[in-house]
């Protein structure tokens, strides 16, 4: 008989505060000049779309792949932020290797105005209203986006699911829920509390530097084995938390987060083309 090792919603805590420390950095994560340049230069056919949910509507932002052929769509999960400039850039990255990419702005109808992300003031404001968005709700949206992104004409029936920090737990999570996955993707976040009914590979990346969640993975890993699910993480040593993030910062001061985001990218463009 096997034991059953307990799940413990600490994870979710101190992943955060871990969060919520680094948006009270110096640096201000959704307004960053560089992602928006990046955003502006793409080739590539972007989009706002509103998706109803119900009683409420999604605002997201989607990007087409350049091919000729349907593509796998990708949910995006933005961080603790908000859908900033830079969640949108990352959509835009992973579109251009060939995938359909939809970040919904979590924040939808939440702002002021009922605006969502860019109708907050500032950042503590962002933070704290992403912090404060039911779960259920959150659930529901990414089911929206996913629905939607399997209905569009140019996709081909494959989906995966991508978070970063916030959006990385939320990623795991989601994958306790939606059946469809062929993967989910956990970039430093942690597990959620009832893993029993996952049934995509879950892979995770996770940054050296960051106690707070990596020290978390040996048990994550423990208790994905013991259910018999699969999950693969990959700590890069001497990152930082948030490395896909400050990896490409102009303003990084750390070659390990470079070199993490680098290997990072790789890796998840490698497992994305083996749905």
């Amino acid at each position: 008989m096997k034991t059953r090792i307990p799940l413990r919603s600490v994870f979710g805590v101190l992943a955060f505060a871990l969060c919520a420390m680094l948006a009270l950095a110096p640096s201000p994560a959704p307004a960053q000049e560089w992602a928006k340049q990046t955003l502006d230069k793409s080739p590539r056919h972007q989009e706002w779309v509103k998706i109803p949910n119900g009683n409420r509507t999604l605002d997201a932002f989607v990007v087409y792949p350049e091919v000729k052929a349907k593509a796998p769509v990708v949910v995006l999960i933005h961080e603790i932020f908000g859908l900033s400039d830079w969640a949108r850039s990352m959509a835009d990255d992973l579109a251009a290797h060939g995938y359909i990419v939809i970040a919904p702005d979590l924040l939808s109808g939440t702002g002021p105005n009922g605006g969502g992300t860019s109708a907050y003031p500032d950042q503590d404001a962002r933070v704290k209203a992403v912090s404060q968005l039911n779960p259920g709700q959150v659930t529901s949206d990414l089911n929206a986006a996913a629905d939607y992104g399997k209905k569009l004409p140019a996709a081909n029936g494959k989906l995966a699911v991508v978070g970063f920090c916030w959006g990385g737990g939320k990623s795991f999570q989601f994958a306790t829920v939606r059946h469809d996955l062929s993967a989910a993707f956990v970039f430093y976040g942690p597990q959620p509390e009832n893993i029993s009914s996952i049934t995509a590979p879950v892979y995770g990346f996770y940054a050296g530097n960051d106690a707070r969640i990596s020290s978390t993975v040996p048990a994550t890993t423990a208790a994905m084995k013991a259910a018999g699910k699969t999950y693969e993480p990959v700590i890069y040593d001497g990152a930082g938390h948030g490395f896909m993030r400050a990896g490409e910062d102009p303003g990084n001061t750390n070659p390990a987060n470079v070199t993490a985001r680098k290997q990072g990218l790789e890796r998840l463009l490698k497992l994305l083309s083996t749905m």
